[in-house]
């Protein structure tokens, strides 16, 4: 994924396209030209309790646009499902540490199929058994919200967990990513940014706006410390 090693001097603003209207995908990814990424929600009804779309629309979605696709796993059993969203086009996939045995395992073997792996966590997981490993991993996505439903209100407890991995990454010179996901809007994205975010999922931030792409340059600014 371009843009994706090392920390970013600019922000990265990464809009969800689950907040988009579906029947209009191309005119809704082409109104946020100035984004850095597309972040890709997978759910499949078990894992969390909402369906949204599988590799079919990820690959539609990969035709229409030259971003990078950060593709977000919310799924069970993640690593039947690589391949296909490998072939779809998926730029980074994350997956949960909830829903597999050993997300090492899983990690190497998605980077050496050449694309970038994160993991992700539901707020109540912590983070601590993870630290030991994120040599493995290219980017740490942080719920702020429950995973399952656009729309939810922050929860600024979860910024806990970002200022562990801000520490960890820093002394050890690591080559992660942290992204949060979940209530990021123009009232909670400098919290996170001071929090040591690098990128930020934003929904309705933007696909709410009259001017989604206004909002994402408004979102980048105000992340930029």
């Amino acid at each position: 994924m371009a843009g994706m090693i090392g920390v970013m001097a600019t922000p990265i603003i990464a809009p969800s396209i689950l907040a988009a209207d579906f029947t209009r995908l191309d005119r809704e990814i082409a109104a946020i030209p100035d984004a850095d990424w597309i972040h890709v929600d997978i759910m499949d009804g078990h894992f969390v309790p909402n369906l949204s779309f599988g590799p079919d629309v990820t690959a539609a979605v990969n035709r229409i646009t030259d971003k990078p696709l950060d593709v977000h796993l919310m799924i069970e059993n993640p690593g039947k499902w690589v391949d296909h969203y490998i072939k779809a086009g998926a730029d980074c996939i994350i997956f949960h540490v909830e829903a597999v045995n050993n997300p090492v395992a899983l990690a190497d073997e998605i980077r050496a199929k050449g694309v970038k792996v994160g993991f992700s966590l539901r707020p109540g997981t912590p983070i601590e058994p993870y630290l030991l490993h994120l040599e493995h991993f290219d980017e740490v996505l942080i719920m702020s919200v429950e995973p399952g439903f656009g729309g939810q209100s922050f929860m600024p407890e979860q910024l806990d967990k970002v200022r562990t991995l801000r520490a960890v990454i820093d002394e050890n010179n690591l080559d992660v990513l942290i992204e949060i996901d979940g209530g990021i809007s123009a009232e909670t994205i400098a919290q996170a940014a001071e929090a040591g975010c690098d990128a930020f999922v934003a929904g309705s931030a933007v696909y709410g706006a009259e001017d989604p792409n206004a909002a994402v340059r408004e979102l980048r600014a105000l992340a930029t410390l």
